[in-house]
């Protein structure tokens, strides 16, 4: 692993995020009539040498003089994912020269499929009312006008994608009424949720992926915990080793549950657990076989339990040293280039450690990497504290502004024992007095809440 390419610039970055900044302060104020122009100019020109040029030259002009229609903005949407796509794919080629792992070829595209037309067409016309008013003209009004939209576009399965995209992101901007009051404005996680919403309501851009199936081993990494007050997800990621022969490569395997709020840490794994036998595999540190898994061309497993049975032992830190450095790194589709989805699997050892528990830095030879300690699930035995005293580590490289590290699992000295600490140790079950606790408190509130529902439901 080379440290040090991850701390040297890259060429072009600061320049591409500042006209994407730019263009977001024009969302802020409203494209009905602009008052800074120049973020538009900016934009037109950082797509002067792509084919999309001339439309967004000419977007850009009619928006200046306040005479742009949806086709206009679509164009502009349709550049700033463009830049941030670029973004995208200088940090990730630096990442694969960093990790020295080969690279994916681009897939074949996706499966197209019929759209009702009219609902793309009212999608956009919200979006392009959005983009008039700006961040400082939302009202109620404004965006209660989504709502007969968004309900049509939930009930057609083809454009569940676009619906739920659009449905929190009403949901988000509703609670940040009225605009004009507003304190700050998070532009660029707008601009980047409007961008990609306009381009969901062109026709066969929200089309299923490419699906295939596999045959082999699957090694697991590390888990990945997402928490939200009303869903969670787990995200296994792991080496997959074909039966045929070929080189290994990165997969993943997701699984979404809603949740009460009453329901946290460790008791979340007793919402994913029916869903995925993979967490299962995690907790005994075991590999799986699969057998005609289907799978898309960017690594995501589709997970079926029928198709997926448990395996030999298989120790992470044992994967991460010997297959990982030979695993093909997944393709990513255009419409998902964007670096807030990147999250590259890695295995550091021989590193220094600085700071405190809230504010980690691992050291190589002079060159440092910040350790997103904010993001170890409060779910498992992983700590802080346990990654303050490592002296290897698995885990996810993620950018933000720079390049950081998310622990997934390390390996500490316990009573002079070198042992293992994964952050996904209780997904499965555990025999750990602190996660059986945990299990017990959530339990307990799950009971509570049937106990409640079914008072509900019986009056």
């Amino acid at each position: 692993m080379r440290v040090d390419l991850l701390t040297d610039p890259i060429a072009g970055l600061d320049e591409a995020l500042a006209v994407v900044d730019a263009f977001d302060d024009v969302l802020v104020t409203g494209l009905l009539r602009p008052q800074k122009i120049a973020g538009l100019t900016e934009l037109a020109d950082a797509v002067a040498g792509s084919p999309m040029a001339s439309r967004v030259a000419e977007a850009a002009e009619k928006t200046a003089a306040g005479a742009a229609g949806e086709e206009h903005f679509v164009s502009l949407a349709a550049a700033r994912i463009a830049v941030f796509g670029s973004v995208h794919d200088a940090v990730l080629a630096r990442l694969v020269e960093a990790t020295g792992r080969p690279q994916g070829e681009d897939s074949a595209g996706q499966t197209a499929e019929t759209e009702p037309p009219n609902l793309l067409v009212a999608a956009r016309s919200w979006l392009s009312d959005l983009a008039r008013a700006g961040w400082q003209g939302i009202d109620h009004d404004l965006i209660s006008a989504s709502a007969q939209v968004i309900s049509a576009l939930l009930a057609e399965p083809s454009l569940r994608r676009l619906a739920v995209l659009l449905d929190g992101f009403a949901a988000e901007l509703a609670a940040s009424c009225p605009g004009a009051a507003l304190e700050r404005i998070p532009a660029r996680r707008w601009g980047d949720l409007w961008s990609r919403g306009m381009l969901l309501t062109l026709p066969g851009a929200a089309a299923t992926p490419v699906i295939g199936t596999v045959t082999g081993r699957l090694l697991p990494l590390g888990v990945d915990l997402l928490e939200h007050a009303t869903a969670a997800q787990a995200q296994v990621h792991a080496v997959f080793e074909p039966e045929d022969g070929t080189p290994p490569r990165l997969v993943r395997a997701s699984v979404t549950a809603p949740k009460p709020d009453t329901i946290i840490g460790a008791g979340i794994w007793q919402l994913l657990r029916p869903h995925l036998s993979l967490l299962t595999a995690i907790s005994e540190g075991r590999s799986m076989d699969l057998a005609d898994m289907p799978v898309t061309a960017e690594g995501d497993l589709l997970w079926r339990d029928d198709h997926a049975r448990l395996g030999e032992p298989a120790d992470a830190f044992s994967t991460a040293r010997v297959a990982l450095p030979k695993a093909v790194t997944p393709t990513v589709e255009p419409l998902d280039r964007h670096p807030v989805r990147l999250a590259v699997p890695v295995f550091l050892e021989g590193y220094g450690i600085e700071g405190d528990e809230d504010a980690l830095t691992f050291t190589f030879a002079g060159n440092r990497l910040s350790i997103e300690t904010d993001r170890i699930p409060a779910a498992g035995p992983l700590t802080p504290k346990a990654v303050a005293g490592s002296s290897a580590c698995v885990g996810l490289i993620r950018w933000d502004g720079g390049f950081r590290l998310q622990p997934l699992a390390v390996e500490t000295t316990v009573r002079k024992k070198t042992t293992a600490v994964h952050a996904g140790a209780w997904a499965g079950g555990t025999t750990d007095k602190a996660g059986v606790k945990a299990e017990k408190a959530a339990t307990d509130a799950a009971a509570v809440l049937r106990e409640r529902a079914g008072r509900l439901l019986r009056k």
